[in-house]
C-alpha cells in the first residue's frame, strides 16, 4: 500500500461510537498492552509525561513541548485529533512523523492488526510510540484521546501528569457528572508519580485527592503564573498555570527559566498547533477556534466580547453527540449565524442544528457546507465586522489555510 492507501486502512478502523455509543469503548487496556508488547514495548524506551483533561489538554501539551524544544531536547510529541493532516498527531521537535514510517509500520505488522483488530486510536497510539523509540527522543509529551483510565495511551509510564480543567462533555463514555468524569481522568495517575491539577474545584479536586493518596502520588495544584504566550485568548492563562507548575515538578530535566518564556512566546513554531483562537483573516477579520464543548464555548465567546466590531457573523456547526441545549444557552443572540455541518459522520445535520436555531429565535440561513457558510459570510460582512467560525474541531479543520 502506498501512503494513501494506508491512511484509508487505518481510518476503515475507526469505531462508530455515534452509532454504537459506549460500547464501541473498550473497559480495560488488555488490547493496547498486547499491541505494544508485539512491538517489543516502545513506550518504555523514552521518558514521558501525560497530559489529560476536558479543554485545554492539546494547547498545555503544546506548550510543553515547545517548553522542552527550547530546553534543548529531543521532544515527541502524541496529540489528537488532526486538524488537516493525519501526520499533524505525531511529530518530533515540531516536525510530523514521516510519510514512509506509516507505511512502513503498517505494512509490517499489517497481519496481526488485522487478527487482533485493533482500533484506529490503538494502532495510531502505538505507531507514535514505536516512532519515538525508533529516534529515540528524550522525552515525549502525549496528550490522551478520550477520559484516561481506559485510554489506549494509558500503558505509559510518565515522569509526571498534567490534569486541565473538567467540565461535562462525553458524558455517555465518561459519566455525567463532573466527579465521574474526572475519576476517569484520574486514571492516568500513577504511583508515586507527581500530578498536577490546574484548579481545586469543590467537586472535583476530592476525587484527585483520594486516587493520589491511593497511588502514594504527589498531588500540586496550580499557581498563579505570570508567563505570556503566543496563543491568544485568555483562556490560556490557566493552561500556563498548569504547564509551569508541572515543570516545577520535573527536577529530573533542566528547564531554565528563559526556556520557559521562549517556549510559551514560541508555541505555534515550535509545534504547529492551530485552531486556538486563531486569526485567518482582516477587513474582516476571521477568528477560528476549536472549542466545542460548553465550557470550551463559554470561554471562548466570554473571549469575543473583547473585540471590536460592527456586526458578529457566525459560521457555525457541531457534531451529533453535543449537548446543543447547553450550548445554545451560551450562544450570543446579537449575531448572525451561518449553519452547516462539517464533513464527517458525526456532524449534526444543518437540518437539525436549524428546527434548533429557529426555536430560540436565532437569526440563520443553512449552508450544504463549511466552506460555501464561510463564503457567504464573507460576502456579507463590512470590513469593520467580524466573523467566528468555530463549534466544531472539523468545521475549523475545514476552512484552516
Amino acid at each position: 500500500m502506498d501512503y494513501a492507501a494506508t491512511l484509508q486502512w487505518l481510518y476503515a478502523q475507526l469505531p462508530m461510537y455515534q452509532r454504537v455509543g459506549a460500547a464501541a469503548l473498550n473497559p480495560n487496556l488488555d488490547r493496547i498492552t498486547a499491541l505494544v508488547a508485539h512491538l517489543d514495548n516502545p513506550q518504555a524506551k523514552f521518558k514521558s509525561i501525560h497530559v489529560a483533561g476536558t479543554n485545554g489538554k492539546g494547547s498545555s501539551s503544546h506548550m510543553l513541548a515547545a517548553v522542552l524544544q527550547e530546553a534543548g531536547y529531543s521532544v515527541g510529541l502524541y496529540t489528537s485529533p488532526h486538524l488537516k493532516d493525519f501526520r499533524e498527531r505525531i511529530r518530533i521537535n515540531g516536525t510530523p512523523i514521516a510519510e514512509e514510517f506509516i507505511v512502513s509500520f503498517v505494512h509490517n505488522n499489517n497481519a496481526f492488526f488485522e487478527a487482533e483488530a485493533f482500533s484506529f486510536f490503538e494502532m495510531t497510539v502505538a505507531l507514535a510510540f514505536d516512532y519515538f523509540a525508533s529516534q529515540q527522543v528524550d522525552v515525549a509529551v502525549i496528550e490522551v484521546g478520550l477520559g484516561g483510565r481506559f485510554d489506549a495511551t494509558n500503558v505509559i509510564s510518565p515522569e509526571a501528569c498534567l490534569i486541565t480543567n473538567i467540565s461535562l462533555d462525553h458524558q455517555q463514555f465518561l459519566g455525567t457528572t463532573r466527579a465521574e468524569i474526572a475519576r476517569e481522568k484520574a486514571g492516568i495517575i500513577k504511583p508515586k508519580t507527581p500530578v498536577v491539577v490546574v484548579e481545586h474545584d469543590a467537586e472535583t479536586f476530592p476525587v484527585f485527592e483520594a486516587i493520589a493518596q491511593q497511588k502514594n502520588a504527589p498531588l500540586h495544584i496550580a499557581s498563579q503564573q505570570n508567563y505570556k504566550t503566543d496563543l491568544l485568548g485568555d483562556y490560556q492563562k490557566q493552561n500556563i498555570n498548569g504547564l509551569v507548575s508541572l515543570v516545577k515538578e520535573l527536577p529530573q530535566f533542566s528547564i531554565s527559566k528563559a526556556a520557559i518564556k521562549s517556549g510559551l512566546q514560541n508555541v505555534v513554531s515550535n509545534t504547529g498547533l492551530r485552531g486556538r483562537w486563531e486569526i485567518i483573516g482582516e477587513q474582516p477579520k476571521i477568528i477560528a477556534d476549536v472549542a466545542h464543548n460548553p465550557a470550551g464555548l463559554k470561554a471562548v465567546f466570554a473571549q469575543l466580547k473583547h473585540e471590536h466590531f460592527k456586526v458578529l457573523h457566525i459560521v457555525f456547526g457541531v457534531v451529533a453527540d453535543k449537548n446543543l441545549d447547553a450550548i445554545l444557552a451560551l450562544l450570543p443572540k446579537k449575531a448572525y449565524y451561518y449553519l452547516c455541518a462539517a464533513d464527517v459522520p458525526r456532524a449534526m445535520q444543518v437540518t437539525d442544528l436549524a428546527a434548533k436555531f429557529k426555536k430560540e429565535n436565532f437569526s440563520f440561513s443553512t449552508y450544504a457546507n463549511v466552506k460555501n457558510a464561510l463564503a457567504e459570510a464573507k460576502a456579507t460582512a463590512a470590513n469593520d465586522d467580524l466573523i467566528f467560525v468555530g463549534g466544531s474541531l472539523f468545521v475549523v479543520a475545514e476552512i484552516l489555510p
